[in-house]
């Protein structure tokens, strides 16, 4: 009987542990992960099951991010890359280039020191100018007295030139009149304001926007003596102007004139062509003609902001070396064929119209680039020109830009032909280092990118019919006039890529 009372006890002692096992758990503590009552019997599954949920959405989140990463340094490496297949894919005016630019995934531009002086107050500016020898005297045209035959009542910007007039224009005579833009009512008009203003321009540093693709980027590093020196002038077309005034501060003066910190902003009215890369062009080349009492001029790119001094340049590129006209030689390329296909594998301009325009210089005996040239290069980094406006240096201004108004506006593909047509002593120049190029300024992306239908034509036969409507109607006329030549048997040079495009 003793033995019997501890079991019973312990009986029911179980019981009571059985039922308190059996008390429902409440509805809150279920949802929970963690509860101050009794934990459910499927408790370890569902946390088991969360844990897992989390750490996939962790885990795809990586992966993502991952593959955003590999995308980005593709982007990278294809524009640096020496196949054609991969480099043709880049872009390195978008967005995203310049951000990884910026982050600092892009390589870097070699650059190396420029030989200049260390103060600007110490340069000596020559007196007078350098002495034209061998031209005496250059006009312009400025009326086309030939009908029109383009459909177009009003005259071309940059004149109904012929071939014979283009071959004529190559010969070199103390006297001298040649088409160079501005045939009157054409277009690219200046207001009265800046006309006057520019007069009293003798040192300028020119830029342009065209096209809304840039905004106007200060200089840095400028001395005091260089600020009063210089005139700093920006050409704007009209969207441009628009686009600039939505984006910067523009400030304007007494007289009516337009500033953006120590830009002058000089609007020009009538786009003289369709195509904005070749409205581009007239400040760029015709510097001289837009401003005529500019004795040195020095032109940047829009996209580019100068960090060097326009006096240390003037000294070291033109001065130094009894120079009156420099211009960078290209990174890459120096052989002109291989810029063209560099071109069309860009989609710069339509391919076949590239192709015409070198069958064209092939035909009339553009040899590819050899160290047996005379030149350093066929092929220039033409963001950077630095000139004295003297004769024979506008005289090479006037027929470059008339190669760019007959055929494709890429500039780079036309002055080595000038260059090879003048011929190399007479029109003395100076190539220099890449690397300094790139130590000039800072390079900004544009604002957004160039798009043209024109860019992406892989035929003539595209041309016609409703594709007609692409065809430029007061540029590249040259590319559409019966060539005197037979061009059918030309053969183009085949092009080895020797190093990286640019």
């Amino acid at each position: 009987m003793e033995s019997e009372v501890p079991r019973s006890v312990a009986l029911r002692s179980n019981r009571r542990g059985e039922r308190s096992n059996q008390i429902p758990i409440s509805r809150d503590d279920q949802d929970g992960f963690f509860s101050p009552g009794k934990v459910a019997a499927d408790y370890p599954i569902k946390l088991v099951w969360k844990r897992g949920f989390v750490r996939l959405v962790f885990v795809a989140g990586i992966v993502w991010m991952l593959l955003i990463l590999i995308v980005l340094l593709f982007h990278v490496w294809s524009c640096q890359s020496s196949y054609d297949f991969f480099s043709a894919i880049c872009n390195k005016e978008s967005k995203v280039y310049g951000l990884l630019n910026t982050w600092g995934f892009v390589q870097q531009q070699h650059r190396c020191p420029i030989p200049v002086v260390d103060d600007p107050n110490k340069i000596v500016i020559p007196e007078g100018k350098t002495s034209d020898s061998i031209i005496t005297r250059l006009s312009y045209v400025m009326d086309d007295d030939e009908p029109l035959n383009n459909g177009s009542s009003s005259p071309l910007f940059g004149g109904l030139i012929s071939w014979a007039e283009r071959e004529e224009s190559f010969k070199i005579k103390p006297s001298m009149k040649v088409h160079c833009g501005f045939i009157r009512n054409g277009g690219a008009e200046m207001d009265p304001n800046d006309i006057e203003y520019v007069k009293k321009c003798r040192f300028v540093v020119a830029s342009g926007i065209f096209d809304g693709y840039d905004v106007p980027h200060q200089p840095s590093n400028i001395s005091h003596r260089s600020k009063e020196l210089f005139c700093f002038l920006m050409v704007v077309d009209e969207v441009s102007l628009e686009f600039i005034k939505e984006n910067t501060t523009i400030r304007t003066d007494s007289k009516g004139g337009q500033w953006v910190g120590i830009w002058r902003l000089i609007p020009l009215k009538n786009p003289p062509y369709d195509e904005p890369r070749r409205n581009g062009k007239v400040p760029k080349i015709l510097t001289h003609r837009l401003f005529p009492q500019a004795q040195y001029s020095i032109w940047i790119d829009g996209k580019m902001e100068l960090i060097v001094d326009p006096l240390l340049l003037l000294e070291r590129y033109l001065w130094r070396g009894e120079n009156t006209f420099a211009i960078a030689q290209h990174k890459h390329h120096r052989n002109v064929y291989e810029e063209a296909d560099a071109n069309k594998r860009r989609k710069r301009y339509a391919r076949p119209l590239i192709d015409l325009h070198m069958k064209i210089y092939r035909y009339e005996g553009i040899e590819p680039w050899s160290t047996k040239s005379g030149t350093i290069s066929d092929v220039p980094e033409g963001a950077v020109i630095i000139r004295e406006h003297t004769a024979l240096s506008n005289l090479f201004s006037c027929l470059w830009f008339n190669e760019v108004h007959l055929f494709t506006p890429r500039d780079q593909l036309s002055f080595g032909y000038v260059v090879h047509k003048l011929g190399v002593k007479p029109f003395k120049h100076f190539m220099f280092p890449n690397c300094e190029y790139n130590s000039l300024f800072v390079l900004h992306p544009h604002t957004r990118e160039h798009s043209s239908k024109v860019e992406w034509v892989k035929s003539l036969s595209e041309f016609k019919g409703k594709g007609s409507s692409m065809k430029e109607s007061r540029g590249g006329l040259g590319l559409w006039t019966p060539y005197p030549g037979d061009l059918s048997s030309v053969v183009l040079p085949k092009v080895v890529r020797t190093s990286k495009a640019g």
